[in-house]
């Protein structure tokens, strides 16, 4: 009877987590509406969870536990306000309306706005005035309904560090006052830019862990997805917004491929392209075709038909490498930048040749902002590679291994580096 209790209690626990993970951001989304500070609205959601787990176990998972959930927090609201000193006239007002409203017309008030409070909550989380740090866990914190301590195992940092990162990042939007709105005109395009560069973050370090013993961290790339699904359905005349979520979709479409039978590494050219999600792909080709109808010439639309180029090839001989330079060369235009550039390098050597490619990587060498970019020797080592150049090869992979903190790639790098001395001393 008790073994049996305690795994009831462990499903019920499991099926929390699940229904937050669904839930949070509509119930934060709500609270902050309702009190007007996004991090006094987390806290409220996260006693109503705590509630959850202690009640559910007993009492079972109610028929609308997202309902529940904003009903807990919006009573320790009311609670809150009431033990509160020197309550302004507002706040007087805001509790008389909670206290006095019912259940029902509560909950109806919060369906018909709840994708606006989303929006206006994805919007908070991301604001520039939080450091790029923060911004990305305050986003897994309150739009994602991650943990702490989840949210650190997945960036491989203490957890109180991310700890440290969420309360700054609350105390400095309570500080600066920001509102809880959707920005309009250019303040609009600014915000949406560093939302979507921070849900693109989360994504790589996902699909391209940049420490640790793994090459990937699924979970966080499916965040990552799902963050950017609910931003297209909150903002679908974005062209940008259907561009970053055609991108991971065909990106993310090629995981199962990305690695080998020991958890190495496999390369684009050397991928089993059997293995890649149609699905996925599908997604993403729908997604590139609506950023495209509404006029998507932003750096993730172009991203993402040059990723359509390779998914839609059946083979890697197959792959439009003229079409892939030819876009990478757009994207110059559109964001000039040392990593495009060298990007659009690889396609060049794959369009014209190992040579043509070499030329444009060697003009980066001196680029100050990537003298610590591993990507930089890793490619001049390839090109070099190919041009029978063994000994130069193999300096400039033994360089990229020591630049990179991900294991595997460290792995991959140093294979190529023996690879190179091997052909050397074959000569």
């Amino acid at each position: 009877m008790t073994q049996r209790a305690g795994t009831h209690a462990r499903d019920t626990h499991r099926a929390v987590d699940a229904v937050w993970r669904i839930e949070s951001a509509r119930v934060v989304g709500g609270l902050t509406r309702l009190v007007r500070d996004v991090g006094l609205a987390e806290e409220l959601a996260q006693d109503a969870l705590v509630a959850a787990l202690e009640q559910w176990p007993q009492t079972g998972i109610p028929n609308n536990p997202g309902a529940w959930l904003m009903a807990v927090g919006k009573r320790r609201a009311i609670d809150l306000i009431r033990r509160r000193e020197r309550l302004d006239r507002k706040i007087d007002e805001l509790g008389r309306d909670l206290e006095t409203a019912t259940d029902d017309e509560f909950d109806a008030a919060v369906e018909e706005t709840i994708d606006d409070d989303i929006l206006r909550l994805v919007f908070i989380s991301c604001h520039p005035v939080l450091s790029t740090d923060a911004r990305v866990a305050l986003t897994l914190r309150v739009l994602g309904g991650l943990r702490t301590e989840e949210i650190a195992r997945a960036f491989l940092v203490p957890e109180p560090t991310v700890a440290q990162r969420i309360v700054r990042a609350k105390k400095t939007l309570a500080d600066a006052r920001v509102p809880f709105e959707v920005p309009q005109g250019a303040e609009r395009d600014a915000r949406l830019a560093s939302v979507l560069e921070v849900i693109y973050l989360i994504f790589n370090e996902g699909y391209s862990a940049t420490a640790g013993d793994d090459w990937l961290r699924p979970a966080l790339c499916d965040e990552a997805l799902r963050l950017g699904r609910v931003l297209a359905g909150l903002a679908p005349r974005e062209p940008e917004v259907h561009g970053l979520v055609a991108l991971m979709e065909i990106q993310a479409s090629r995981s199962a491929a990305r690695v080998g039978p020991s958890g190495e590494p496999v390369l684009l050219l050397d991928q089993d392209r059997s293995r890649w999600d149609r699905i996925l792909i599908g997604r993403g080709l729908a997604a590139l075709e609506r950023a495209e109808a509404l006029g998507g010439l932003g750096p993730y639309a172009i991203q993402a038909a040059i990723a359509a180029c390779h998914a839609r090839a059946t083979t890697a001989e197959a792959t439009n490498w003229g079409r892939i330079a030819a876009l990478y060369q757009v994207l110059a235009r559109v964001q000039p930048s040392p990593v495009v550039e060298l990007n659009r390098a690889v396609a060049v050597a794959m369009a014209d040749g190992a040579g043509a490619g070499l030329e444009i990587v060697d003009r980066l060498v001196e680029e100050p902002t990537l003298k610590d970019y591993h990507l930089l020797p890793s490619v001049r080592g390839d090109l070099l590679f190919k041009l029978h150049r063994y000994a130069e090869a193999r300096v400039e992979f033994e360089r990229a291994a020591s630049m990179t903190r991900n294991a595997r790639e460290q792995a991959l790098l140093r294979d190529r580096a023996i690879e190179s001395a091997e052909r050397l001393t074959d000569r």
